[in-house]
């Protein structure tokens, strides 16, 4: 990666949007602020960095997101909800020849991606990276080091998210629309290797998070874009979510608050823990991720995934999600300044 290369970053001026600014430009990038509002835009740029431009585009509109794209190396999509902006902006990084990197949360939108954009990307010799994010790429990452090299399949894997709260931004909300229109209210899993919708209601069970969080109720099979993008690439034909119950309960609430600053860089006071299981036959093996607010740690994880994919560090071109692109055991270190994390044995 070629200090100086130019990013683009559609939704900069959104809540993760801006983290992720600020992580390119920590990294010795240049943030292209891409997005619909060019007041907002403009209004960032001074604090972006030298060489930061913003450019005003729709995702509706195919010219526009191309001038948007002129020059950049690669774009994030950081706007949702993605059913909608997602489609576009890959369209417009495939005519550029440019790799895509997004940080869906949208089961469906990312579903959309591996359907749609496959062969493709493949055919283009480029990357397009869904949910690159906290939910999608975190647990794929632990779940792929867990798994390691030596176990080509495993009987499931089971992600439990400890947040000590979740209050969730105008994104989220709106993208929790979109998703729940598109499955007609449905709940989702994945069993017996496929996708299945159910109607059935929720459920608890205690989960043995490591210390110090310990034991936590959570919801069952609360289920999160890992059941997308872990099956892509591993041979696990049982993939579970579970969800701790304070932060269910304040997503379903209309009246939490967005997220609030509590640092100088912006981050709220949320904590979380994530544990990956992976089970096959009579073993177990487990791998977590604790760190601090779930849309600020977005940005390191994409940031880190945009400079392997513009320096050659990855294992395939086309679709694919972040556990079959890199090492995702050397991944997971290098994050270290933002997360804690701890590894079986087996794989170091």
């Amino acid at each position: 990666m070629a200090a100086g290369q130019k990013v683009a970053v559609y939704g900069a001026s959104g809540h993760t949007g801006r983290f992720v600014v600020a992580e390119l430009r920590e990294r010795g990038l240049v943030p292209l602020l891409l997005g619909r509002d060019a007041a907002r835009l403009a209004a960032l740029v001074p604090a972006a960095g030298p060489g930061a431009a913003a450019r005003a585009a729709s995702v509706t509109d195919p010219a526009a997101l191309d001038r948007a794209l002129a020059g950049a190396a690669a774009v994030v999509n950081c706007a949702g909800p993605f059913a909608t902006t997602a489609g576009p902006l890959i369209e417009a990084a495939l005519r550029a020849g440019i790799p895509y990197l997004d940080v869906a949360a949208e089961i469906e939108a990312n579903l959309d991606t591996f359907t749609h954009f496959a062969e493709r990307a493949a055919a283009a010799g480029t990357v397009v990276l869904p949910a690159m994010a906290f939910y999608g790429g975190l647990g794929d990452l632990l779940t792929t080091a867990a798994m390691g090299e030596d176990w080509p399949a495993a009987d499931e894997s089971v992600i439990a998210y400890g947040l000590s709260g979740w209050h969730p931004t105008a994104g989220t909300r709106a993208a929790g629309v979109v998703s729940r229109e598109r499955r007609a209210g449905r709940g989702v899993r994945f069993t017996a290797g496929r996708l299945t919708y159910h109607r059935d209601g929720p459920t608890t069970l205690e989960w043995p998070f490591p210390e110090p969080l310990g034991t936590q109720t959570v919801v069952a099979e609360f289920t999160m874009a890992d059941v997308v993008t872990i099956p892509s690439h591993l041979a696990v034909p049982e993939v579970r979510t579970h969800m701790s119950l304070a932060a269910a309960k304040d997503l379903s609430a209309p009246e939490t608050p967005a997220p609030t600053a509590t640092d100088p860089r912006g981050r709220s006071a949320q904590t979380f823990l994530v544990e990956a299981v992976v089970r096959r036959g009579g073993e177990e093996r487990r791998a977590a991720a604790a760190g601090r607010d779930i849309y600020a740690v977005t940005a390191p994880l994409v940031v880190e995934a945009v400079a392997r994919v513009l320096d050659g560090r990855t294992r395939t071109v086309g679709v694919a999600a972040a556990g079959a692109l890199f090492d995702a055991a050397d991944f997971l270190r290098a994050l270290a300044p933002h997360l804690t994390v701890t590894l079986p044995a087996a794989v170091g």
